[in-house]
């Protein structure tokens, strides 16, 4: 038998045991003022062996220049960046507003491959929407629809005040019919008026379409006053929430409410305040409940005809919390689903 010397190693792959580096796609949030990111990622962009940036126009540019950090106006392909990862590098990118989806399809092509030794690859948010961040796009949108819809441009507030009632009445179905998808497509819609109407009042044109000296320009206001008097409201009309005031149930605070808004408006009538306009239903059970929350001692009117009859019997739904209009529908429904079922016809 021979001996035979033991087999030299195999020579080691140089490349398998190079740090293989660090890609970090840096990504941040158009509705947060450019320069605010969070703490990692000043600290990655500080680290890193080089920031690279396509966007000339960027808006974090000028602020990473301000804290010293050079960003190279760059765009790699997968391979390129990849190889600009060597030795243990770390690459940062910037994408702009709507990524580079060529860059990452690139990457990730790459990485499934199994041919190249990949450096890691890190998603980093240097900026985070907070909640309701995309009411900002909302109001950009709005804006710019304003500015350049034929149909858009020209309507008022009195123009549009029909279509604030469809949508009510929309959203109220959405809602009785237990259809989330409908409801959420139904508020966006009551939101748009909202947003609608304040875009026109920023402008301060009534329907004659004369800013001068007018009182409308005079008392313009944009959504930023509508939504800072609707949190003053609430604030102050919750003292139970951010005072010292004490409610312990819902009776308790549809009290204070009441109270608070008859001191804001300086109300003398139980009844002011009350839109006449509404459906009859809703308008007789809202007088009877104010009536009933402001100890109004007062006997319902009797005459004949119906709407007598209905004005008792909204009252007494009212006074057993029930909303008669509510309860009207829901019948209506029921009446509807006979009427067709009669006829023969299928949902």
């Amino acid at each position: 038998m021979t001996d035979h010397a033991p087999a030299d190693p195999a020579p080691a792959d140089p490349a398998a045991t190079e740090p293989t580096g660090r890609i970090v796609l840096l990504t941040t949030s158009h509705r947060v003022a450019p320069g605010v990111l969070s703490w990692p990622a000043w600290q990655t962009l500080h680290a890193a062996d080089r920031v690279l940036c396509a966007d000339t126009g960027h808006p974090q540019l000028p602020y990473l220049r301000e804290a010293g950090i050079e960003v190279e106006h760059a765009s790699p392909d997968a391979h390129a960046l990849v190889e600009a990862c060597a030795g243990g590098r770390t690459v940062v990118v910037l994408p702009g507003g709507e990524g580079d989806q060529r860059l990452t399809d690139g990457l990730a092509r790459l990485a499934g491959s199994g041919r190249l030794s990949m450096p890691d690859l890190e998603l980093l948010p240097g900026s985070y929407d907070l909640p309701g961040a995309r009411l900002l796009d909302v109001v950009q949108v709005m804006d710019r629809v304003r500015r350049e819809c034929p149909w858009t441009s020209k309507q008022t507030h009195e123009g549009l005040a029909k279509y604030a009632i469809e949508e009510a009445y929309e959203l109220v179905e959405a809602i009785e019919a237990g259809d989330r998808t409908e409801l959420r497509e139904e508020l966006g819609d009551v939101l748009l008026q909202v947003v609608f109407h304040a875009r026109i009042a920023q402008e301060g044109v009534g329907d004659a379409g004369d800013t001068e000296d007018t009182e409308e320009a005079a008392e313009a206001f944009s959504i930023d006053d509508v939504a800072g008097t609707l949190v003053e409201k609430l604030i102050h009309r919750h003292p139970h929430v951010f005072g010292d005031a004490a409610a312990e149930t819902p009776e308790d605070v549809h009290e204070h409410w009441q109270r608070t808004k008859a001191v804001e408006k300086g109300r003398e009538s139980v009844t002011d305040g009350i839109p006449l306009g509404q459906p009859g239903l809703a308008l007789a059970a809202k007088l009877a409940g104010r009536a009933r929350a402001g100890d109004v001692a007062v006997e319902l009117p009797r005459g004949e005809g119906v709407g007598y009859e209905l004005l008792a019997l909204a009252a007494r739904a009212e006074q057993e919390g029930i909303d008669p209009e509510t309860a009207l529908r829901a019948a209506a429904r029921v009446y509807r689903d006979a009427i067709r079922a009669a006829e023969g016809v299928g949902e």
